[in-house]
């Protein structure tokens, strides 16, 4: 039995990298193998998965559809060779008898149904609740996406449709059900994106910052935009530190596939580095990096983001999958519009509308002194956000269920 994994950016490739772990479980003498179509796939190289072509990090970070001035940059960086080279690989699996299983949007689709082979697809990208809720599409729609009637287009609609295609698992009940609707073989057995996450065992026997409000920092995993992500971030935290009287720890969970000394170099006066707070931080990691300013803590790590997604109360986010693993913790984020190439002003309208009321955007850094006032004044609104993200996000334990399906398609 021989597998290969196609996935397109960082969250994609955890996220494939968790079905792949299942799958290891259940067929331990199962040939795997991956080819991460935007950037190096630092996610696979980590869980030892081999790569079947050439990667290459481009200057837009894989979202040239978000900014076409990104095209050119990443065309001059070798791109359409790149790709020729990736789809002569998938093609020479497909012609050695290997099924495909396609985790992210449309590319990794694509490329799944040219190689001829059967495959299997998780949008992780797409979800209903980006044009409609339970109760309908939303106010931002217009009536040729009623006419459509899915946020899935005609022709990706197609490719999921395809004989070739054993099986599609999307994020959450809504749009499987939507899927569904569409003759389309979906399953509803929830969302890999929240395994490890929201399962994840963080002990806390003991809070020395029970007093402080907790806020997670994510800026995001593709660089150079995280370092101007955390830069827009850090002057929202001074703004905090400025204008209220609050206690604050802040927690930066930064990708460990990122370098750490440009985020450390970031932080300017009055923040100075300290080396007593480590022990008193219950998140595991022994690379901790901990300052102090004012009344802010703040701790950079690149070994715990589970435990930081669980101990922070809120988060400031400009990023793709941590935002959304936060908001499945039940939890509430603000994100301040970036000028992408990911996190621009057209993503963070889409994620909110993806995540509803879980995520407040905010046009500029200051913003946030009086949107945290608000919204620590409004209890009600902090049961909603409990509620909203659990089911916006789906339930964990799909990556064992999409494991055991692959499994019976492959045998």
């Amino acid at each position: 039995m021989k597998l290969l994994v196609l996935s397109n950016g960082h969250g994609e490739d955890t996220i494939a990298v968790k079905i792949i772990k299942e799958l290891q479980l259940m067929e331990p003498e199962m040939a795997i193998a991956s080819l991460p179509l935007v950037g190096e796939g630092f996610a696979y190289r980590q869980a030892n998965i081999p790569i079947i072509a050439p990667v290459k990090q481009m200057p837009s970070g894989g979202f040239v559809y978000m900014d076409k001035k990104q095209l050119l940059g990443d065309m001059k960086q070798g791109l359409i060779q790149l790709t020729m080279a990736q789809h002569k690989a998938v093609k020479k699996w497909a012609k050695g008898g290997g099924k495909i299983l396609a985790v992210g949007d449309i590319l990794p689709l694509i490329f799944a149904w040219l190689s001829g082979a059967e495959f299997s697809f998780v949008p992780t990208a797409k979800s209903e609740y980006l044009w409609k809720n339970e109760k309908g599409w939303l106010p931002h729609t217009n009536g040729l996406d009623h006419f459509f009637g899915s946020v899935f287009y005609p022709w990706e609609r197609w490719l999921m449709s395809h004989p070739r295609c054993q099986g599609v698992f999307p994020r959450d009940t809504i749009t499987a059900h939507s899927l569904q609707n569409f003759k389309i073989n979906a399953f509803d057995v929830g969302n890999p994106m929240m395994d490890g996450i929201a399962d994840h065992h963080f002990n806390l026997e003991f809070d020395l910052y029970e007093d402080h409000l907790k806020i997670v920092l994510l800026p995001g995993s593709r660089m150079p935009e995280a370092l101007d992500n955390w830069r827009l971030i850090l002057k929202a935290v001074d703004y905090l530190l400025e204008s209220t009287n609050y206690q604050f720890l802040f927690l930066s969970a930064i990708a460990p596939s990122l370098p750490s000394e440009p985020f450390i170099e970031a932080l300017n006066p009055p923040w100075q580095r300290i080396d007593n707070l480590k022990s008193a931080i219950p998140i595991r990691d022994e690379k901790i990096v901990n300052f102090i300013a004012k009344q802010g803590k703040l701790s950079i790590s690149q070994g715990a983001y589970a435990d930081c997604l669980h101990y922070g109360d809120m988060a400031i986010a400009m990023a793709g999958t941590a935002t959304e693993q936060f908001v499945g913790l039940g939890k509430s984020a603000m994100a301040i519009m970036g000028k992408g190439p990911q996190f621009n002003r057209k993503f963070a309208q889409n994620q909110s509308y993806l995540l509803g009321n879980s995520i407040q955007l905010l046009e500029k850094p200051e913003e946030i002194v009086s949107k945290i006032k608000t919204t620590l004044e409004n209890p009600d609104y902090w049961q909603l956000v409990a509620e909203n993200g659990k089911k916006r996000m789906g339930n964990q334990g799909a990556s064992r269920k999409i494991a055991h399906h692959l499994i019976n398609q492959l045998i």
